[in-house]
């Protein structure tokens, strides 16, 4: 049996769309019951001919987002370790622990997007370089929320006597979400450091696999990996038309790089009756939280709805 419950979420990066049309639907998901909102940690819009486009940023998004939720958690999925010196982004997410009520939970992952950090002058390290500092940067995090006075000497930075105050709420430390799946390096930062996991375009058996390789590194480390929160990031399409079926199907595959008759195990879509054998399939092999992607201006709240009237009462009687 699973130490996690089973829970739904949905993540929605903040490119082209306006804040009120945000802020309208993350207080709708909010109402409906959806356990964790997420934006993401980008400066440009992604995967669109258009970088240019208009994109919140996340952090000063999330503080407002906070204040227009009340029982969802909140945070970035994920936030990039590349844009901010770790002991910034303990003060930031202490902050926004305490103004969210302790409802934060902290995404990091090791950075991807070269072309946000060529315009703004952000060092692009090394793939090994960011899975480094990375490491560090977990360590530094954690020491930050947890010691009064926290010094850290590592190959990427140097922390002496630095002060987190106030602390976060949420005790022992605010829950850090590591997104990823490189398996010889971050899946075994993930074994040492997480509370979640994130990944995507991966379908059960995919999972499982993944989820292995955790496991492993656990034994390496020390650790017990059933203490990780095993999510996974896939799109949703709820009782929709053939038509849309097929526009989401397509995106997905794109994404991962598959064809678009394979695509649908990867994806939570159908009625009521697929959409509850999808997560059985997924929780027999260890993942426990749902995060539905669906962009704008695509996102039908419908959809949303349906699945949180009918599929997640359904899922919380088994």
């Amino acid at each position: 049996m699973s130490k996690h419950p089973i829970r739904f979420g949905f993540q929605s990066g903040q490119q082209n769309v306006t804040w009120d049309r945000m802020r309208e639907v993350w207080s709708n998901l909010d109402g409906w019951g959806y356990d964790s909102l997420w934006a993401f940690d980008h400066f440009y819009p992604i995967f669109t001919p258009d970088p240019a486009g208009p994109c919140m940023e996340s952090w000063t998004l999330l503080g407002a987002l906070s204040q227009h939720t009340r029982r969802a958690r909140i945070g970035a999925l994920v936030n990039s370790n590349t844009y901010r010196n770790p002991c910034l982004t303990a003060k930031m997410a202490a902050t926004l622990d305490q103004v969210s009520g302790g409802r934060l939970n902290l995404g990091l992952g090791a950075g991807w997007y070269e072309l946000e950090h060529g315009s703004f002058g952000i060092d692009f390290k090394s793939l090994r370089g960011r899975l480094e500092a990375l490491d560090e940067s977990c360590q530094i995090i954690k020491a930050m929320f947890t010691q009064d006075r926290a010094s850290f000497a590592g190959k990427h930075f140097r922390v002496v006597d630095a002060v987190c105050n106030p602390k976060p709420l949420q005790k022992p430390h605010i829950p850090l979400m590591i997104g990823g799946r490189g398996e010889k390096s971050l899946l075994k930062i993930v074994a040492q450091h997480a509370d979640l996991w994130n990944t995507m375009h991966a379908n059960p058996a995919e999972m499982k696999r993944l989820i292995g390789v955790i496991e492993r590194h656990g034994d390496t480390v020390g650790r017990d990996t059933d203490e990780i929160e095993k999510t996974i990031m896939l799109p949703l399409c709820y009782k929709a038309p053939k038509e849309r079926e097929q526009m989401i199907s397509a995106a997905a595959a794109a994404m991962a790089q598959i064809r678009p008759e394979q695509a649908r195990d990867r994806i939570m879509i159908g009625g009521k009756d697929e959409c509850l054998d999808k997560i059985a399939q997924y929780r027999a092999v260890g993942v426990t939280h749902f995060i539905f992607n669906v962009r704008w201006p695509i996102l039908v709240e419908d959809e949303f709805q349906g699945f949180a009237e009918e599929v997640i009462p359904a899922v919380q009687r088994q």
